[in-house]
């Protein structure tokens, strides 16, 4: 006689502001002041502390339309610290480990959790040491929303995070998910996008109460297999599984220019730099490239100069990871689309058909020197990872960045660099 599986139980874990809270780890100063944090290039406000967002102040919002408003509450207005939000993303994704051997890191500061087999526990109780234990072990505040599937773990985070002061709600209750669904807004939910949502809102359906009911053939034949889905996931099913591990098909690898180039060696210094970043990338999930796509633009917006947008794909003939024979590919697509008298404004790569490293096409010739290769990339690895980001770089990545984006207000990289570590005094 075999014994029934247990239904499934998801926590959704979510870091609360993520990039706002990693700025106060490091300075408790900034605790409850408005403060936001900028994208690339210092353009457009990409994350905001609870203050930020009571003003009214959207998310993506060009800094340049609201910089009055911000500077006359005082808000502190910081550039964007990649390398220590990537590095405690990490940390907390780490913690999380310790309490489930199932879990899905869906993004930067967000996690699915499976709890079925800690059922026989106070599942609000475990979640609270969960939530303590990540704040203590990290110093960053999260919400956690408890539910049978995905769809419905991300409606009860986000009154976690909304309508409690505990930071944990279980919506796995009947009478708590039509409660809870009954005002909660159609556009609101988990896959829904604008479209989709003004679609549903002009058939009259604007909860999630509402789309649950719908029929389930007339749900597939309007809003195809996925719409059944998502109407299936808010009436309690778990179609959705876990992805413990998600191998990207393709890397991509690009940024907007601190200032305008013009001069080819800055170009390839940039495309460099790129090729490297997606390297490490691509060799951090095991993985090797077919093919490069390499690209160009000017900027769209300053009308009064002269446009130019190209890009170029680069085969490989057989699938690489050695960053220096992909920066070599890079410069001979460089070679074919740059053109002189234009200001570039953006440059980018793409790592192209991703295959697991192991993967193995038949050659006459199986040298040495590739081993070497690869033994040679993974050294420089394990330095770059250990001492410091381009401890160890390649020479086609420069050394000075003109062309580096404007980060005028980057707080120190207190956890990745050895030169900006807290100082003590």
């Amino acid at each position: 006689m075999s014994l029934r599986k247990p239904d499934p139980i998801y926590a959704l874990v979510d870091c609360n502001n993520f990039y706002c809270s990693c700025e106060r780890v490091f300075n408790p100063a900034l605790e409850k002041k408005p403060m936001a944090v900028l994208s690339n290039n210092d353009g457009c406000i990409v994350a905001r502390s609870n203050e930020i967002k009571a003003l009214g102040i959207p998310m993506g919002a060009p800094m340049f339309q609201y910089k009055e408003l911000l500077e006359k509450k005082r808000a502190i207005i910081l550039s964007s610290n990649y390398q220590l939000y990537g590095d405690m993303s990490q940390r907390v994704m780490e913690t999380l480990r310790q309490f489930t051997p199932s879990m899905e890191v869906y993004s930067i500061d967000e996690a699915f959790l499976r709890l079925e087999e800690f059922q026989r526990l106070d599942l609000i109780k475990y979640c609270l040491e969960i939530r303590k234990t990540v704040k203590q072990w990290t110093g960053i505040p999260v919400s956690i929303g408890i539910a049978p599937n995905k769809t419905l773990s991300k409606v009860a985070n986000h009154i976690a995070k909304k309508h409690t002061k505990t930071g944990v709600f279980d919506i796995c209750k009947r009478s708590t998910q039509n409660e809870i669904l009954a005002n909660f807004p159609v556009g609101n939910i988990w896959g829904v996008g604008r479209q989709l949502s003004k679609k549903l809102n002009e058939m009259g359906i604007n909860t999630a109460l509402k789309l649950r009911d719908v029929d389930i053939v007339w749900a597939r034949k309007h809003f195809t297999v996925v719409g059944e889905r998502l109407v299936r996931e808010l009436r309690g099913a778990s179609c959705l599984e876990l992805e413990e591990v998600i191998a990207k098909k393709n890397i991509t690898s690009s940024k907007s220019f601190g200032k305008l180039v013009t001069d080819k060696k800055e170009l390839m210094n940039a495309i460099a730099n790129y090729t490297t970043k997606a390297c490490h990338k691509l060799r951090l999930q095991n993985s090797k490239a077919q093919g490069l796509y390499v690209y160009l633009r000017t900027n769209p917006f300053r009308r009064q100069d002269p446009q130019y947008d190209n890009g170029i794909t680069y085969g490989f003939m057989e699938p690489s990871d050695d960053t220096t024979f992909i920066i070599q590919a890079a410069r001979k697509c460089l070679e074919q689309i740059y053109s002189k008298g234009y200001k570039y404004h953006k440059a980018g790569i793409m790592l192209l058909d991703l295959v697991p490293a192991s993967y193995k096409q038949m050659e006459m010739f199986d040298t040495e020197e590739t081993q070497a290769r690869s033994k040679l990339m993974k050294t420089i690895d394990v330095m770059n990872n250990s001492m410091g980001q381009d401890t160890i770089r390649f020479a086609a990545q420069g050394i000075d960045h003109p062309w580096a984006r404007k980060c005028e207000h980057r707080t120190p990289r207190y956890t990745t660099n050895w030169d900006e570590l807290v100082k003590v005094r």
